[in-house]
């Protein structure tokens, strides 16, 4: 995947996103609902067929021959052609590392910062324009402050640094490709965006 696809991959992404339907009560209430019908449906055919028990339990045999589960059956084989000493210290240094991978990955997403917003104190009068950014995928290729992503698009954090305000307006109205065009978007909007844009001098 080249610069261009990623970025359009991107945007879309935070696109779709935006526009989709919340997980809670959304998603949460047809899975309970399919649960249910999965949950009703193992009652009546144990009830109507019955549940095969197999024979009775023996603890006094000494002929049984103990056997896992068929969705068990590559764990036993390895057990069995694994010597302990060997399987002890690979399973060890296996656990070990997928606890670090665990943790780290983790670490990274908490430092990674909301996609869909913007938290990057600004005077009141910006809260508007900082909120219309927030919403309209911006994140998805750039950064500001903590939030949204450092590529492929530049960091935005100290945009007014480098550009004025005029010359933030033609980028939003006639960007570089991949980057859409806002010059379809309501004037006010625009403004609004201009202005939250053209405030921000970094730390």
């Amino acid at each position: 995947m080249n610069q261009r696809e990623k970025e359009l991959y991107l945007r879309e992404y935070s696109l779709l996103k935006s526009q989709g339907k919340p997980f809670f009560p959304y998603a949460v209430t047809k899975d309970a609902l399919m649960a249910c019908i999965v949950l009703l449906a193992i009652i009546t055919m144990s009830i109507v067929f019955g549940a095969e028990l197999g024979p009775k339990a023996d603890p006094t045999t000494t002929t049984y021959v103990p056997r896992p589960e068929w969705y068990f059956f590559f764990l036993f084989e390895v057990l069995r052609v694994i010597k302990p000493a060997v399987l002890t210290p690979v399973a060890t240094i296996a656990g070990i590392l997928t606890i670090f991978a665990m943790g780290y990955l983790t670490y990274l997403g908490a430092a990674a910062g909301s996609p869909n917003s913007i938290e990057y104190p600004v005077a009141a009068k910006y809260e508007a324009g900082k909120l219309i950014v927030a919403q309209s995928g911006c994140l998805a290729c750039h950064k500001i402050g903590e939030n949204g992503n450092g590529g492929p698009g530049p960091n935005l954090t100290d945009i007014a640094d480098k550009l004025p305000k005029a010359a933030i307006l033609r980028t939003l109205e006639n960007p570089t490709a991949p980057m859409p065009s806002f010059a379809g978007m309501p004037e006010e909007k625009k403004t609004a965006m201009v202005d939250f844009l053209s405030q921000l001098h970094g730390e």
